[in-house]
């Protein structure tokens, strides 16, 4: 056995391929029941996860003079379908660091000792910024965008027809997760980059270089991912050059050091 396999040693003991295959059907089964389990949990309740996603917009429409704001359905199953797709929202979210932990069981005992240390700051990073991104669109993006849609209700409208904002409840849903789970994902974005810088594919300096393609590049995905206004573009946009520039910092600390002659 080498040194460095003595000084940095794997955990794991052989296994036949049948044992890992065995091993990877466990954890996924452990993965499956607990996501069926938030998924139950969530939706019984159901209507609390609907009332939380909804308040930014109700709260938007008590502002400008609708005392009893509501979504509507115009299809008969639309409501239990939406209710299905929060409860799946909501069992995801929460099943999800258990899914991540039964990922981590199935790979850790492969991992040389190092390997474990350098990952684990990354482990326990992701949950961290996906929800700094989900939260960042619930409380600020949200309000800001919800405000804007709502300035074009008109109480006279063209020829005395008044003009009132009715959203769908599944529209509005979609909208709402599509967008908390497009921030969380993209807030990433450190994550992938500083493990890339970790293992070489990348560095601080590379990432200098192409700072300005990446600039327009987070306008792009924050165009194909926002809603076509401008407020939510840019709400999205902003924090991702910000997540950028944290990124080379990071790239910086973790690259590996040149190796001197």
């Amino acid at each position: 056995m080498a040194d460095s396999e003595k000084e940095d040693p794997i955990d794991d003991k052989p296994m036949p391929l049948l044992e890992h295959l065995i091993e990877l059907r466990r954890r996924l089964l452990w993965s499956v029941v607990a996501f069926l389990v938030c998924f139950a949990g969530a939706y019984y309740v159901a209507d609390d996860i609907y009332y939380f996603l909804a308040k930014p917009l109700a709260d938007i429409l008590r502002e400008q003079g609708n005392p009893d704001p509501h979504l509507i359905y115009t299809q008969l199953y639309e409501a239990f379908f939406t209710r299905i797709k929060v409860a799946f929202f909501g069992g995801g979210f929460v099943a999800f660091p258990i899914i991540a932990a039964q990922i981590w069981l199935f790979v850790a005992p492969g991992l040389y000792r190092s390997e474990k240390r350098a990952l684990l700051p990354f482990l326990c990073a992701t949950p961290i910024l996906f929800v700094a991104g989900a939260a960042l669109a619930y409380f600020f993006v949200f309000p800001f965008a919800w405000r804007f849609f709502a300035s074009f209700q008109s109480n006279t409208g063209g020829g005395g027809v008044p003009i009132e904002l009715l959203p769908r409840v599944g529209e509005y849903l979609d909208l709402v997760m599509k967008l908390i789970f497009a921030f969380g994902i993209t807030f990433q974005l450190p994550v992938a980059l500083t493990l890339m810088a970790k293992v070489g594919i990348t560095s601080s300096a590379a990432l200098k270089r192409f700072r300005r393609y990446a600039f327009v590049g987070m306008f792009v995905i924050a165009a194909i991912l926002a809603p076509p206004d401008i407020i939510t573009q840019i709400g999205l946009a902003v924090p991702l050059i910000a997540l950028y520039e944290i990124s080379i910092l990071c790239a910086k600390f973790v690259e590996p050091k040149p190796v001197e002659v």
